[in-house]
């Protein structure tokens, strides 16, 4: 490869870019691909599922268990339409919309983006179009489906657009069952469902997606001190998972873009390839959830215990999965010449890996090497995921699992057969090791922690 070309290989990612590498290596693919596709809906191949797995395990290991004051829901998907009208989603989740009558599309219209001269720009780069617009109108934002045998008004039901009702109603279910008091939390992991208007950039914003979410129970005059710890408890999860400091900040929302229920809240924002945008938001509810279901249904939540009675405030960690998996592979990708050769890399946290270790045979047809190579790899998959290959060049194989992000790679050679040792290759520095085949597994579990 030429120099210049070299040099123009080398960047930054780009959501086109990480687009390409995820659709190349089997981690995303668009959902009905073969019809023509579904406006910003994803299927997870192999290695978005084991990235995707990973990260929700990274998420409840902090939630769950590395804490005692904090227990598991799976609430359903569909409830009562009735949590949703107490929630006021059914009256206020909705986004302003506007429509042009010259092209005929939709947009939002708080993100409409106006010149003084009342033009837009039109889809074509230097091309402007004359906007003839309507009124803002709200439309909301939950899908609709319907529960039973009849398509009527009473069997209305609703795709939850947030997990965290699910834990609302829960709310006496847990305390009575659990030996839990305030402060605690609740942790939910599930899919949403949200009928965006203008979703796109890749993963970023998806009509069906999974959310993690926690709500935390807190005394009344302790919520403002919660609200602050889970801000900086959530900002070190992701610097310790290998965000980039520079890449992550914490900014407060202003009083006029609070949501109705929020008394305060907090995003923790992530330099993606289109800007600065929300990964994280840590809300301070109040006591807004358990007091509007209280009113709704007749039935009393509230904390009662040791003559203590009272409506506990809640503090909301909460997150997209897909979100946050395309922060990690955002700033993992890279792009570097070695040896004047190109080279694309995933540089993602061993612990978030969708493979931890590829075992290769140096020669693939070397029935001596695959043996061993065969042997090793069926040690390891018991402990980790691993991957086989004795496909292609050697070359090549490193140059894949490098792209999937495999921090690992063992190299079964002739010296292994003479003496027992392998070649362990690390992703990020291309640095090789020769070390005992029988130390292998447990080298890489303490390196994975």
């Amino acid at each position: 490869m030429a120099s210049e070309q070299l040099e123009q290989f080398e960047g930054a990612a780009t959501i086109e870019k990480v687009a390409s590498l995820c659709r190349r290596r089997g981690f995303v693919f668009p959902t009905s691909d073969i019809y023509g596709g579904l406006g910003s809906s994803f299927d997870f191949g192999h290695y978005g599922v084991l990235l995707n797995d990973n990260v929700k395990a990274e998420w409840r290991r902090s939630m769950i268990q590395e804490r005692d004051d904090v227990v598991a829901l799976d609430s359903a998907i569909i409830l009562n339409p009735q949590v949703w009208v107490a929630s006021g989603h059914v009256d206020t989740f909705s986004d302003p919309l506007v429509d042009c009558r010259t092209c005929k599309l939709r947009f939002r219209a708080d993100q409409l983006e106006l010149a003084s001269c009342g033009k837009r720009p039109s889809k074509h780069p230097g091309e402007y179009s004359e906007c003839d617009l309507t009124e803002p109108r709200a439309f909301n934002l939950m899908f609709e489906t319907y529960v039973g045998a009849l398509r009527d008004d009473a069997s209305i039901a609703y795709l939850r657009p947030e997990t965290a009702q699910g834990i609302f109603v829960n709310f006496k279910n847990v305390t009575s069952s659990m030996r839990v008091k305030p402060p605690f939390g609740i942790a939910q992991i599930g899919k949403s469902f949200r009928n965006e208007i203008t979703p796109g950039n890749f993963l970023f914003r998806m009509r069906e997606f999974e959310q993690m979410e926690m709500e935390f129970f807190v005394p009344p005059p302790d919520a403002e001190e919660w609200h602050r710890y889970w801000i900086d408890r959530r900002h070190s999860w992701h610097l310790d998972l290998g965000l980039r400091t520079s890449h992550l900040r914490i900014r407060a929302h202003e009083a006029e873009e609070l949501s109705h229920y929020a008394r305060a809240t907090s995003d923790i924002e992530y330099l993606y390839p289109i800007g600065w945008q929300e990964l994280e938001g840590v809300a301070n509810r109040g006591d807004y959830d358990l007091r509007q279901h209280t009113e709704a249904s007749g039935t009393t939540l509230e904390w009662v215990g040791h003559e203590e009675r009272y409506v506990p405030y809640v503090i909301e960690p909460a997150i997209s999965v897909v979100r946050s998996t395309l922060a990690f592979l955002c700033d993992a990708y890279d792009e570097e010449v070695v040896a004047e050769r190109p080279r694309t890399v995933l540089r993602l946290h061993p612990r978030l890996a969708p493979v931890k270790v590829a075992v290769l045979p140096l020669i693939g047809k070397d029935a001596a090497m695959t043996e061993k190579a065969r042997s090793l790899y069926e040690e390891l998959r018991k402990t980790m995921s691993a991957e086989y290959d004795d496909a292609a060049a050697i070359g090549k194989r490193y140059r894949r699992q490098d792209e999937i992000g495999t921090p690992w790679a063992v190299t079964i050679d002739e010296q292994t057969i003479a003496d027992g040792t392998v070649t362990l290759r690390d992703r990020d520095t291309l640095a090789q090791e020769r070390i005992a085949i029988d130390g292998v597994r447990q080298l890489l579990v303490d390196r994975l922690g």
